[in-house]
């Protein structure tokens, strides 16, 4: 089977990536993932596509076959994780067209498959920190240098979805000072520690959640104005990953690949 030391996922918007590739098939003992794999190269590294909703946007958030896709990027010996999606800001300061590379996540989901591990044996892994710190800093040194507008850290909410809040629980996620709100960063990101992978977020504001206090001209979010913003945006995302990709170093100088040492419950 083809190798691949990097995996990209594509969010809402952002379906093709690669323009040359080999496309792999891959089961996996959780069902098949979203799409078959993109297998190519940028610069010196291997890297492997799937868009998470499938190549037609047939999966909704709370549909994703999320242990599916990490376990397909496993396969082929995927060891990071760069995860773009859309999100809602729930901060006027993080203004749509702009980056926030998450170091928390709160979540609000039910009934997703959310761990690898249903026993017998059981596994605690640590999420205090959940975003890798190695990718984080990758992220943001290549935003910076490319002059793309971003912020560097930043709680995402994450809801079922697939419709989006009402404006009573914007106003409650905007109270508790969280930053923006997406649908599909849980259980992506942990399901990527439990294969002791790094992950890293990049979310692209597209819109102000159930619109911005204060300001009757600024409407709700719809699915429409985030695929326009997503699609005005694609070109710098495009760029920020191909520059996040060229700094990887080879190896890993994160907790991330250990992940699992301490937390397995010994009888």
């Amino acid at each position: 089977m083809k190798r691949a030391k990097v995996g990209i996922f594509g969010g809402s918007g952002f379906y093709k990536f690669l323009k040359e590739y080999e496309e792999l098939d891959v089961q996996t003992p959780y069902g098949a993932p979203s799409a078959s794999l993109k297998l190519s190269s940028i610069g010196s590294h291997a890297v492997a596509f799937l868009p998470r909703h499938g190549e037609h946007h047939q999966f909704p958030p709370h549909m994703v076959p999320y242990r599916a896709n990490l376990s397909a990027f496993s396969q082929v010996g995927v060891e990071r994780v760069i995860g773009p999606c859309a999100v809602g800001s729930l901060d006027p300061r993080r203004k749509p067209g702009e980056f926030v590379i998450c170091d928390q996540f709160v979540h609000f989901t039910t009934g997703r498959r959310d761990t690898f591990y249903d026993g017998p044996e059981t596994t605690h892994i640590s999420t205090a920190d959940p975003y890798c710190p190695e990718l984080r800093k990758i992220a943001s040194e290549s935003a910076g240098r490319l002059g793309i507008p971003f912020h560097s850290g930043g709680t995402v909410v994450v809801i079922q979805g697939p419709r989006f809040s009402t404006r009573s629980e914007s106003r409650f996620f905007r109270a508790q000072g969280w930053d923006v709100i997406n649908m599909t960063q849980y259980p992506e990101v942990v399901l990527a520690r439990e294969l002791e992978m790094c992950y890293v977020n990049i979310s692209l504001v597209t819109d102000y959640d159930s619109g911005l206090e204060g300001d009757p001209s600024v409407k709700p979010v719809s699915h429409e104005g985030v695929i326009k913003i997503f699609n005005q945006n694609l070109e710098n995302l495009r760029k920020l990953i191909m520059d996040m990709v060229g700094d990887i170093p080879e190896k890993r100088s994160c907790a991330c690949g250990t992940a699992l040492e301490n937390a397995r419950l010994k009888a």
